[in-house]
């Protein structure tokens, strides 16, 4: 039986009705995203034709879900907007404060000692609001949701960037910053500006060594980091139907990397035995009802080129497994030889210490039995594996069951670490080095979704490698990065050569699946007498005060940095033991832009203090200007704030008194951000603007009190020898955008309309 199913039937009882009347209004066929858009619109059946990259629309998201690293600040945040329950289905999962170390119950027993004020935090907020509980150790987030939440058609958002693996299941699914889940949990529209749309055709069938993973790796190689950017990917064709659910949940996970809004598939058979095998019997025959309905026109996928805004085209049968990285996702190399070659030429450590299978990319019961299949060639062939093994069950469910069917019985044999059913290295959190800032130069590979710098274990230097499940063993077994296990051959311990064979495995378990204790707690029906509690002097929670606005006349403003190219989100505010302050707002700013580089000097953290010519760290810098009430003005490049979800990027710069972020581009959950925290998020209508910032530069705010939708705003630059330059800004906010900065952010206001 399927949680929130009413919720579901009604969905459905809907989409008949708001679906044609899109298709009449727009006159054409429509893509599955257009579907799911158009029937989640607040106020109902669709009226109007949206334009593509420019209309700004409200929606109605049927669910919500949080991660505990994100859900402190969101829980926190709803804390304040007057309401006694979450107006939709909301759950929260303890996934991110599990440092990997030991192995699962070491592990998770340490995390429930050092995190047991957050643990028990969420835990109350969530029993007193309505929201279902995830306890920690049940599983990783997305795993979790596909399990359990996720179903065709629907619409959901989440307090992570990775919600976009409910895609796998044909929801619309869409990762937000905490801001915009609270307005949402408040009962209150969400806003997205009407996506983009790319077509991702899929032709042949995968086989022998390549995998779901290889394709949205293949993708990543095509458009970037930034090419999906205000965009849904669909994907469509022969070689979407011919893949597993959880293969497709793969696919739409790691298209977070591209910058994509969210990517999806239509419902097909292998979404029918995933929602049966998972005892959601009652939702595969509710969508079966409407299932024309719950993917794209046929007219549009036979002629994707009329419909989609950009389409890409990729024959299974012709792909090859494929290495991305190190320290970016996009950077794509087929396994052996090119490697090799690469490899060389860039000084890549070939030598690989650490093979990582799992996070909420890749820790399905598919996956684990297939990388298995080749851990139980090692065994059979009398191999020593050269590199050591990590394992990140994706939830309790798939943990328990593989466990029954032996699947981690084969990797123990290998002496795999089994890690929590949680996210772990995937995040930082992995406890691989006492000192990580002076580990040594070396190589991973994992089957994860992003690859940054210090991303995994905090060490600079690590090269980290991104692939399948399966090549995640193979290159484990052999040692070398550069190992093809399609062509070469490895000398086991009886010095014969051996190689490995395709590797094999279950779609979903044949016995079935099966768990003792899911951990899950419903909430109270009614939780009006539960207390929460948050000391005055803990460390690790701290109660909200409302930003004040900043304003309509800034002047004066200081450069705090200026970054220095590639500027995500772990830069901006680092995960990693960091996590442990991600409830506590004054606590976790004092990482705030750590990890950025300066363009002035190369280095991080260390930054000029204007006030006194000298250097320092730069929340130490910052702090002197707030004291002094200076604001300042954050500068960097394109794609600025690319990756995780985490509003923490933006609500610290605020909480410190950063004015305004200026740069060349933004990722569009970080721009969201940054407008739901009452700031300035603007970027230069004359990219080549950015290099007339000085390290002493000055900005006086010409025309801000005549902020408006469409009309740029206008910096002077004073510079140390007082000459000047005067920079036009775009911005791309509304009028509810604007209102959100005049009241200091998007919850004031919030406040202001429940008071």
């Amino acid at each position: 039986m399927a949680f929130d199913i009413d919720m579901i039937k009604k969905v459905y009882a809907n989409v008949v009705e708001r679906v044609d009347a899109a298709q009449k209004i727009t006159g054409k066929p429509l893509t599955l995203a257009e579907k799911i858009l158009y029937s989640h619109l607040w106020d109902g059946n669709p009226t109007k034709t949206f334009t593509r990259g420019k209309d700004y629309v409200d929606f109605a998201p049927d669910r919500i879900a949080l991660q505990d690293a994100t859900a402190q600040m969101a829980l926190l945040q709803f804390m304040q907007a007057g309401k006694s329950k979450v107006a939709v289905p909301t759950t929260t999962h303890c996934d991110h404060l599990i440092q990997a170390k030991n192995g699962a119950s070491t592990d998770l027993q340490s995390a429930l000692n050092t995190s047991n004020e957050v643990f028990n935090f969420l835990e109350s907020v969530s029993n007193k609001y309505g929201l279902g509980f995830w306890k920690p150790g049940a599983g990783i987030i997305h795993q979790v949701v596909l399990e359990n939440y996720a179903f065709p058609g629907g619409m959901m958002i989440g307090t992570d960037s990775h919600t976009v693996n409910a895609g796998g299941l044909g929801m619309v699914a869409i990762g937000v910053g905490g801001a915009d889940a609270v307005d949402v949990m408040a009962g209150m529209p969400w806003e997205l500006k009407f996506p983009k749309l790319i077509g991702v055709k899929l032709t042949g069938k995968l086989s022998g060594w390549t995998a779901p993973k290889d394709v949205i790796l293949k993708v990543a190689d095509i458009l970037t980091v930034k090419g999906g950017t205000g965009a849904i990917v669909e994907y469509f064709g022969p070689g979407a139907t011919s893949m597993s659910c959880t293969g497709k949940g793969t696919i739409c996970n790691m298209g977070a990397e591209i910058g994509a809004t969210t990517s999806t598939f239509g419902y097909d058979d292998s979404m029918e035995r995933y929602l049966r095998a998972t005892d959601r019997d009652d939702v595969a025959d509710a969508a079966n009802t409407v299932k024309d309905y719950l993917t794209g026109d046929k007219e549009v996928y036979e002629n994707p080129e009329k419909y989609f805004d950009q389409v890409i085209e990729i024959n299974l049968s012709e792909l090859s497994p494929l290495l991305n990285g190190p320290f970016t996702p996009d950077l794509s190399t087929e396994a052996g030889s090119k490697m090799t070659e690469k490899a060389n030429e860039n000084d890549w450590p070939l030598k690989v210490e650490w093979g990582l299978i799992g996070s909420c990319t890749n820790s399905s019961y598919e996956d684990l039995s297939r990388a298995s299949s080749i851990a139980q060639q090692a065994i059979d062939k009398n191999l020593k594996t050269k590199a050591d093994f990590g394992i990140n069950p994706g939830s309790e469910k798939v943990r328990y069951t593989a466990d029954r069917d032996g699947i981690l019985g084969v990797f123990e044999k290998l002496d795999a670490t089994i890690f929590t059913n949680a996210c772990g290295p995937c995040i930082g959190q992995w406890a691989r080095y006492s000192d990580p800032k002076n580990a040594p130069k070396n190589s991973i590979i994992h089957s994860f979704n992003r690859n940054f710098a210090k991303r995994a274990d905090g060490n600079p230097n690590t090269h980290a490698f991104v692939a399948s499940p399966e090549m995640v063993a193979a290159v484990a077994i052999a040692g070398r990065l550069d190992f093809n296990p399609m062509t070469d051959k490895l000398i086991n311990e009886n010095g014969e050569e051996v190689m490995l064979d395709e590797p094999t495995g279950w779609e979903l378990p044949p016995k079935g699946f099966e768990v003792k204790d899911d951990g899950y707690l419903a909430p109270e029906e009614d939780g009006s007498h539960v207390e929460i509690a948050v000391k005055d002097d803990s460390e690790r929670l701290q109660l909200l005060e409302p930003f004040t606005p900043l304003g309509s006349e800034i002047k004066g403003a200081k450069l705090l940095i200026k970054a220095f190219g590639k500027c995500t989100t772990d830069h901006i505010s680092m995960a990693g033991p960091w996590l442990r302050f991600r409830g506590h707002l004054d606590n976790i700013a004092n990482n705030t832009l750590i990890g950025a580089v300066n363009a002035f000097n190369h280095k991080t953290n260390f930054v000029k203090n204007q006030l006194t010519g000298e250097y320092g760290g730069v929340p130490d810098v910052q702090r002197e200007y707030k004291k002094e009430g200076i604001k300042t003005v954050v500068v960097g490049d394109h794609n600025y704030g690319e990756g995780s979800s985490r509003e923490h990027a933006a609500m610290q710069p605020r909480h410190l008194g950063v004015a305004a972020v200026i740069v060349k581009s933004f990722a569009r959950i970080h721009e969201t951000n940054l407008k739901k925290q009452g700031m300035l998020g603007l970027t230069f209508a004359n990219e080549a603007d950015y290099d007339l910032i000085q390290e002493n530069d000055t900005f006086d705010f010409i025309d801000l009190n005549e902020f408006a939708p469409d009309k740029p705003l206008t910096i002077e630059v004073t510079h140390d020898d007082g000459s000047k330059d005067t920079i036009k800004l775009n911005h791309t906010y509304n009028d509810a955008q604007i209102k959100w900065y005049n009241e200091g952010s998007a919850l004031n206001l919030i406040k202001k309309q429940n008071a």
